[in-house]
């Protein structure tokens, strides 16, 4: 059986060495080198690692001590026992790093396994994502009024009455105000009821230059819910000033919109109709998408679907804003987004726009 070594703490090291000599640091020096080696190899984290070189080759360390009790060695003794430590500080050193290398490769082993792909897994649904049937129905809109050299506006969505109401040729008190109950936040600021604010704001930015072609696109908010209104919904307006436009120019404008958007064998009819900023005015009709203007169920057996309102800009707006009524006109017109997306789509329900219901919307 093999002689079990005692291990001396590094204080008494000295002290053996006066009695015993240099074969006492030769023991002491044995029992570090396995010491080391066994701990070594068994340490498995770079921390664990660091720790052992501060524990042997630190400032305080086991073979540190070791070297500084060689001052008791006598002069002949001190040359062959200073090889010998610095042999095995150097070793131990090289046995840091080989180990410091060998953790790291390891380490890089796990991660590149953690990163494995599997191609014996089945393989995973990828959930995509797609446009909002409003975002889609929005820039189609976009699209056909740009590509007839309209301009898109854009303005706040909480507005000053005068903006909303007053520049529109609807003082305080005007019954056709009613139209649209509003959301008030005091009485000269509210959220916007249409876009038009964006028409008015345009107008005197503009005033008196020629011509005058935008779209204005946005949330417009008014105390309405049901099935075919919602509080919030999108709304996109549209705006010509020039010299000599008239109901031609705004037909035949709404007429190349409607085949743009919902086929080429669409057609529109105008009926006459009321709005305070606007004279005259009409709703606008294009023929049914189902029966092709036939008469059917969708309909009401009339052919024909109302999709916005329209009509030319009223005299005293054009003041308000700037121009001269006498030198120029102009044709205006209202489509609630929500409305052509129901249309083009099918759909029946306002409300389901505005649920996240993803059984719609993956349709």
């Amino acid at each position: 059986m093999a002689k079990q070594r005692r291990e001396l703490p590094p204080q008494t090291i000295s002290s053996r060495i006066v009695k015993e000599g240099v074969q006492a640091l030769r023991d002491e020096l044995e029992r570090l080198r396995d010491e080391f080696n066994q701990k070594v190899a068994a340490s498995k984290e770079l921390e664990e690692l660091e720790k052992l070189r501060v524990q042997f080759l630190g400032k305080k360390g086991e073979i540190t001590m070791l070297m500084r009790s060689m001052n008791d060695l006598s002069a002949a003794e001190k040359p062959l026992m200073g090889k010998l430590l610095n042999e095995l500080k150097q070793a131990a050193a090289r046995e840091i790093e080989k180990k410091k290398v060998e953790l790291n490769e390891q380490f890089q082993l796990r991660e590149q396994e953690a990163q494995r792909i599997d191609v014996t897994l089945p393989g995973r649904n990828f959930n995509t994502g797609r446009k909002h049937p409003i975002t889609l129905v929005l820039e189609e809109i976009e699209d056909i009024f740009t590509s007839m050299g309209f301009q898109i506006g854009e303005g706040p969505d909480v507005e000053l009455d005068y903006y909303n109401f007053e520049a529109l040729n609807l003082p305080q008190e005007h019954p056709a105000r009613d139209m649209q109950d509003s959301f008030y936040i005091d009485k000269e600021i509210l959220l916007r009821t249409h876009t038009s604010p964006v028409q008015v704001r345009t107008m005197q930015k503009m005033a008196p230059e020629l011509p005058v072609r935008i779209i204005a696109p946005g949330k417009v908010y008014r105390r309405d819910d049901d099935i075919t209104h919602s509080p919030m919904f999108l709304q996109v307006e549209g705006l010509v000033v020039d010299r000599d436009i008239s109901m031609a120019d705004l037909k035949g404008t709404l007429l190349l919109f409607a085949r743009e958007m919902f086929g080429e064998g669409r057609e529109i009819r105008l009926r006459p109709s009321f709005f305070p900023f606007t004279e005259p005015s009409a709703e606008v009709d294009i023929s049914c998408i189902i029966c092709n203007g036939r008469g059917c169920r969708t309909c009401g057996e009339t052919g024909w679907l109302e999709i916005l309102g329209a009509g030319l800009v009223h005299p005293r707006v054009l003041e308000n804003c700037g121009y001269d009524p006498e030198e120029v006109s102009g044709f205006a017109f209202g489509m609630g987004v929500e409305r052509i997306a129901m249309l083009k789509y099918g759909i029946d329900d306002i409300r389901l726009f505005y649920v996240n219901d993803l059984r719609m919307l993956r349709q």
